[in-house]
């Protein structure tokens, strides 16, 4: 563990968001401890971090994927569907973030490099919206500890113990596969009527005296 994550660091940029945990939680409010996870994937640039954050919590920070998180970005409105899924009938997401228009689901390192070849080989594959899979060698832009007014990236679920648990390959390929036949399901209607003759005489009962 780097040094300025121990209690006796000079410099004690979560202490406002150590403050703010007490008797309350919020989905979208980093806390202290998430902050920590978080400030992690900087690896031997956690000082630099730190110093930015300390001056300028409500900025986005630029974090490297492959350590401590890969992301997998998806469409909003199917990402929606995916954490419906996740949530309702899985075992629920890891921190998700929205940026850009995009959703951005946490996941566990090594998903980026999996989850493609998983959708290659599923037979609904095709029908889910290509996500963009960051991994090792990639960098995000991760919203800022504390809220912003701006219109940049935010918490949708946002990161609050130092070991969060993030869905791995398998994981988010059910809940992609989930949120695809969800929407099959819903287009399918069901009567109970036989189908229309095409050549019948068709009356509009509406004007009938």
């Amino acid at each position: 563990m780097t040094t300025w994550l121990r209690d006796e660091t000079p410099h004690d940029i979560f202490r406002f968001l150590r403050e703010g945990d007490e008797g309350r939680h919020q989905t979208a409010r980093v806390t202290a401890d998430g902050a920590a996870w978080l400030a992690s994937a900087a690896g031997g640039r956690a000082d630099a971090a730190l110093t930015r954050w300390e001056s300028r919590p409500a900025v986005p920070a630029a974090l490297p994927c492959g350590t401590a998180f890969d992301v997998v970005n998806v469409d909003p409105v199917f990402g929606r569907r995916m954490l419906d899924r996740l949530w309702e009938e899985g075992p629920g997401s890891g921190p998700v973030a929205t940026h850009r228009g995009r959703m951005m689901l946490f996941a566990a390192p090594g998903t980026a490099q999996r989850l493609p070849a998983l959708l290659d080989w599923e037979e609904w594959g095709d029908s889910v919206p290509r996500p963009l899979c960051h991994g090792r060698g990639d960098a995000v832009t991760v919203p800022p500890l504390v809220p912003s007014a701006s219109a940049g990236p935010r918490w949708l679920v946002a990161p609050d113990t130092r070991h969060p648990w993030l869905p791995g390959p398998e994981v988010v390929l059910w809940a992609c596969v989930r949120a695809v036949r969800a929407v099959s399901a819903a287009d399918v209607r069901v009567s109970i009527f036989p189908p229309a003759d095409p050549d019948a005489n068709v009356y509009d009962v509406s004007r009938r005296r």
